[in-house]
């Protein structure tokens, strides 16, 4: 947890060092921001079992995409200082591709020059609660935790033969909020979920722009990143997503 402790600190230090505690324009009760857009693997290795399984590269063997993303949060600001997120972030990646090679996965012989059918399946379910430290005249920050619950899979199909590797986890994470107004109808939101260990890390942060249609909706564009993996007894994933997203908020 050495990367999550240095960016709460790192937190700390830009409120210390931009100053002030001018109050701005409260956030809304409760937002909910539905968000859809497309999604490219820069990066998917697997290995399955770890050790005696063909290490290989899922982007090489589907493509980097585009694939369809869909998203939804709900925010409900409890009162100026605490804060509670859900997130629910479903992706699934699921293409053809001809192995180069033989693969040895999740117990099953895939022939190389045979063509593939691959699934990826990564699909999380996050509750999240920050404490506002930090308010000024354009940026406010939260720090928190996330529980992070993980629905992962992957699946290699080659004529009968077919084999799959499915993980249910929770992992917890440290969590990293700033929001900039920029204007009286624009707003710039990051946020930062991160934890890392022996095992393994992730990494899932994103930023988006907003701009205010009217006092209840908002429409709002920007960029996510996910990266992170395992590297266990029985499983090796490494992955790296980018995604561009379009989103809409209606506040209460």
């Amino acid at each position: 947890m050495r990367l999550a402790c240095s960016t709460i600190f790192a937190a700390a230090l830009i409120s210390i060092l931009a100053g002030g505690t001018a109050g701005a324009q409260e956030p809304p009760k409760v937002v909910l921001a539905p968000a859809a857009g497309g999604v490219w693997l820069a990066r998917n290795d697997v290995q399955i079992p770890n050790e005696t399984g063909t290490r290989f590269s899922l982007q090489e063997l589907v493509g980097a995409g585009p694939t369809e993303l869909t998203r939804a949060e709900l925010a409900w600001n409890v009162n100026p200082r605490h804060a509670l997120r859900v997130v629910y972030a479903p992706v699934r990646v699921e293409r053809s591709g001809t192995p180069a090679v033989g693969l040895l996965f999740a117990g099953e012989q895939f022939a190389a020059g045979v063509p593939a059918d691959a699934v990826y399946k990564f699909s999380s379910y996050r509750a999240t609660y920050r404490y506002r430290f930090y308010q000024g005249d354009t940026w406010s920050w939260r720090v928190g935790g996330t529980a992070f619950i993980r629905d992962a899979r992957v699946a290699l199909a080659q004529g009968a033969i077919a084999a799959e590797d499915t993980d249910v986890g929770f992992v917890p994470l440290a969590h990293l909020n700033g929001q900039a107004r920029l204007g009286e109808r624009w707003l710039l939101v990051l946020d930062l979920d991160v934890a890392a260990a022996p095992q393994g890390r992730a990494i899932d942060f994103g930023g988006r722009l907003r701009y205010a249609l009217t006092d209840r909706w908002s429409l709002g564009a920007g960029y996510r990143t996910i990266e992170g993996g395992a590297d266990v007894d029985q499983v090796f994933n490494f992955a790296w997503l980018n995604a561009a997203v379009a989103s809409f908020a209606v506040s209460f």
